[in-house]
């Protein structure tokens, strides 16, 4: 890794820097990574159901934390990369390595879904709340036309879609391994897949946001305008921030739907749209490390709730997310971490101060 890149890893649009943020990153992958080893199967399954929503997550923040586009189209893409790797998954065969390829095509025909929509909103200058209004009407239209799809005449190849009994059948990740057996990407394997995949991803986002382009978006997110006079072409940095957030969402689809080999429309609709706006507000929009750390705790909890009351874990959920907007606007995570160092730097000037006071005496 280059000095330049090392440079950017640790660069101002993002938290933690320095030997202490490092070492206790590699100490939390070394213990993550270890987990499958001394945890239960259903544990690692579900931890890993857990990172594989975190890349939707960070596909969001980059949108709206970095360049203030909010979009309830997550799910939207999410759904198209999980019914695209279900169908390819299906047709392809599913063996020999057929499987890692229908990822690659589901991630890729998410990105240029995300290509053509966004290009017609930011050319057609819809911005703010329209912004939003928009990504989530396609959202739920997509939902409405998955669930009538019940009929035998939906099917692709021979992947029938099934409405809102959910696509099935498809074969999850796997590749040949030694002497023509095959690896399933299956409990602690696609644990261990997903998990580095979100490291590279975490790791190549850092580097993005604090390189040159990542200080436009930020630049535009605080002021559009002014960026634009300042000789910036506003609509290709949101265009390009757009793709890369919905092919994250995308990600976040194939993922889920080789992790459970089943994805139906109830995934996509409203409740689910407004999700990542939860995770990524009650993070800290303006920070992949924020988004990440409070993604997991929020899925963390909100399962935790779940398995009592569905209904209480909805009604936390948007309790939580008020006060987000009136308490901490910035973030809870953010918000904690400020305050840590806001006690820290008071506690380093206070002995600085009684010595002063000591000196006045004198």
């Amino acid at each position: 890794m280059t000095t330049e890149m090392l440079a950017l890893l640790n660069g101002p649009q993002t938290l933690g820097r320095g030997p202490g943020f490092w070492g206790s990153f590699l100490l939390v992958i070394a213990v993550a990574a270890a987990f499958p080893l001394f945890g239960d199967e259903f544990a690692v399954g579900n931890t890993a159901y857990f990172l594989l929503w975190v890349f939707m997550a960070l596909g969001l923040c980059v949108m709206w934390g970095y360049c203030g586009m909010l979009s309830f189209g997550q799910t939207f893409f999410f759904g198209i990369g999980g019914y695209a790797y279900g169908v390819l998954a299906i047709n392809l065969g599913g063996q020999d390595g057929t499987t890692f390829l229908a990822l690659a095509l589901a991630v890729c025909l998410a990105a240029a879904a995300a290509g053509i929509l966004g290009y017609f909103m930011i050319w057609g200058r819809i911005g703010g709340v329209f912004f939003g209004i928009v990504t989530l009407s396609i959202t739920l239209a997509l939902a409405f036309f998955l669930g009538q799809t019940a009929g035998p005449q939906w099917r692709i190849g021979g992947a029938r879609l099934n409405g809102f009994n959910g696509m099935q059948g498809m074969e999850p990740l796997n590749m040949p391994w030694l002497e023509e057996s095959t690896l399933y990407f299956e409990g602690a394997a696609l644990y261990w897949l997903v998990l580095g995949m979100l490291v590279l991803v975490y790791l190549l986002l850092r580097i993005l946001v604090n390189s040159r382009f990542g200080n436009v978006l930020v630049a535009i997110r605080e002021d559009p305008l002014r960026a634009e006079l300042l000789g910036y072409d506003v609509r290709r940095f949101q265009l390009a921030a757009f793709v890369i957030g919905s092919a994250l969402a995308g990600l976040s689809g194939a993922l889920y739907t080789s992790w459970g080999q089943f994805i139906a429309p109830s995934i996509i609709g409203l409740p689910f749209a407004a999700m990542p706006i939860v995770w990524v507000a009650f993070s800290g929009r303006s920070d992949l490390t924020a988004t990440l750390v409070g993604t997991l705790v929020f899925l963390a909890a909100y399962q935790t709730i779940t398995v009592y009351s569905q209904q209480a874990a909805l009604v936390l959920t948007g309790t939580l997310l008020l006060a987000v907007v009136l308490v901490a606007p910035q973030g809870f995570v953010i918000g904690l971490v400020q305050g840590i160092r806001r006690a820290a730097t008071g506690r380093r000037r206070r002995p600085a101060a009684a010595a002063v006071a000591r000196e006045v005496a004198r």
